[in-house]
């Protein structure tokens, strides 16, 4: 059986990165599925993304960049356009969904017009804006914004005042913009390291800001969505300092109004550009599921401090990514990288999370297309098999093997039961369901190497055109196996 924690067999298996060996076969593991009844529903646009505000605007992004400077990259890249048709198309593919625009230098930037003391500073233009809302419509998108906190020094938290917010919103209310979520400030409970130790917010402080901010916004849009904190949790370590930065529990507590969405961050891996890494990215650590076991218990606790002091809110991850600063070259951008992606969708949404906003659509090598290309990665193919395959109804499931990852949903069609079975293991794998029939249709998603560019759905290179049917995707593998290193789909007409 395959050792996940001996180093010298890791090597052994993964020096030529080997995916798809179906030849060799483990011991068969049992699948079973609670079908009486859903555990939880989730949003028709669980699966979200997000376009940061440094690519929007034309930022320090990390393209081009080896470090780190504060949260950002060492590099500005000009500002996205947003108008061609191959991005439509691509984006159309995933939806529905919300587009989240936000990221570190959201408390930064200036909105249409930059002060005369900064006259270098990140301008989000009139321009860009109205773009940004033509972008939205056309590929029918609800947008989630990052407005800007923006307050470094702690005399002044407390007393949020709202008044650079203010030209943004009017604007966009005489224009009819839509804008359905809004929060306040990026990662706030990290402050000290973007912005400096004593910009560091007090949880109560931040939680009367809040209140204010609220106010604020609804005298613009009265029916849009509040969400915070969106605190940044990093793995094995949390908020990380505590008392310092671990925030999100005193601040929905000290809150004197209600907010509609618990949101928070978490990547469960930290790039080469990353200051703090607590768990590199790398394919030892991409494949190890231990490595999936931090989300399941920060979920939990953030279930447990919305229960007690916001029971009406829901929770949604409003950021995440492989690798944290941009995601790690030649392994976010890859294969490899879908096995962390997958888990983490059927994670959230079996622990009862409503939204899951993917860093990034575009942009990054966490990005699901390429910023530059326009091509899809093997991320976004995974994004595209699970908005057609994985509903918004959840059933719970078990199973006998820790590399083998099931998650199961009512199909969208509401005819079918889908299950994802993700397949750690560098052996393909025997695998009996509690369903009475065989599958009626399977999918199944690999690669040549674990670090390929490409991927194949049944053997098949995945084209934005083609339809997911047998037809364009015929499938040849036994109905009770599951390849090596893959992500399989199966959908079954039978209840257990």
């Amino acid at each position: 059986m395959f050792n996940a924690f001996k180093p010298w067999r890791w090597h052994a298996r993964l020096k030529r990165h080997y995916t798809a060996r179906a030849a060799t076969v483990s011991p068969a593991s049992q699948i079973t599925v609670a079908t009486g009844s859903s555990i939880h529903t989730i949003s028709e646009r669980y699966l979200s993304f997000s376009v940061d505000i440094s690519v929007l605007a034309g930022g320090y992004w990390w393209e081009g960049s080896d470090q780190s400077r504060r949260g950002l990259g060492s590099l500005k890249v000009p500002p996205i356009n947003l108008r061609g048709r191959k991005l439509d198309d691509l984006v159309q593919a995933l939806g529905p969904s919300y587009l989240r625009v936000g990221g570190s230098e959201a408390d930064k930037i200036h909105y249409f017009s930059a002060p005369k003391t900064e006259p270098d500073s990140l301008v989000l233009t009139r321009k860009q804006w109205d773009r940004l809302h033509l972008f939205l419509e056309r590929n029918q998108l609800r947008l989630i914004f990052t407005l800007k906190y923006g307050l470094f020094k702690r005399s002044h938290q407390g007393n949020w005042g709202g008044k650079e917010i203010e030209a943004l919103l009017k604007y966009s209310v005489d224009n009819d913009y839509n804008i359905d979520v809004l929060e306040l400030g990026n990662e706030l409970n990290a402050y000290w390291a973007f912005h400096g130790l004593r910009a560091q917010p007090r949880a109560a402080d931040l939680a009367l800001d809040y209140n204010t901010f609220a106010t604020e916004v609804r005298r613009y849009y009265p029916n849009v969505l509040i969400s915070g904190p969106g605190s940044a949790f990093w793995p094995r370590l949390g908020e990380t300092i505590r008392p310092f930065s671990n925030i999100t529990r005193r601040f929905l507590k000290e809150l004197p109004c209600s907010i509609d969405i618990v949101n928070w961050h978490y990547y469960p891996f930290q790039s080469h550009r990353s200051p703090i890494r607590t768990r590199a990215a790398s394919v030892r650590t991409l494949l190890n599921p231990k490595s999936f076991a931090d989300f399941t218990r920060y979920s939990r606790t953030l279930n447990l401090w919305r229960d007690q002091f916001q029971p009406n809110a829901a929770i949604w991850t409003g950021e995440t990514g492989s690798a944290q600063c941009g995601g790690q070259p030649k392994l976010s951008d890859r294969f490899i990288s879908s096995f962390w992606w997958a888990d983490q969708l059927g994670q959230g949404a079996m622990l009862g999370q409503q939204v899951m906003v993917r860093q990034s659509l575009i942009g990054g090598d966490y990005g699901l297309i390429d910023r530059l290309t326009l091509k899809p990665r093997p991320d976004y193919w995974l994004s595209w098999l699970w908005v057609r395959l994985m509903g918004t109804r959840v059933y719970s499931c078990h199973h006998s093997d820790k590399h083998l990852r099931v998650y199961c949903h009512e199909h969208p069609n509401g005819e079918l039961l889908t299950l994802m079975i993700v397949n750690l293991k560098p052996q393909g794998m025997k695998v009996k369901t509690c369903f009475a029939e065989p599958p009626k249709e399977m999918y199944t998603l690999t690669a040549k190497k674990l670090t390929s560019r490409k991927v194949f759905i049944n053997g098949v290179r995945p084209k934005l055109n083609n339809e997911l049917n047998a037809h364009n995707y015929p499938n040849t593998a036994e109905a009770n196996k599951v390849p090596g290193y893959s992500i399989s789909f199966w959908c079954f007409a039978t209840t257990c």
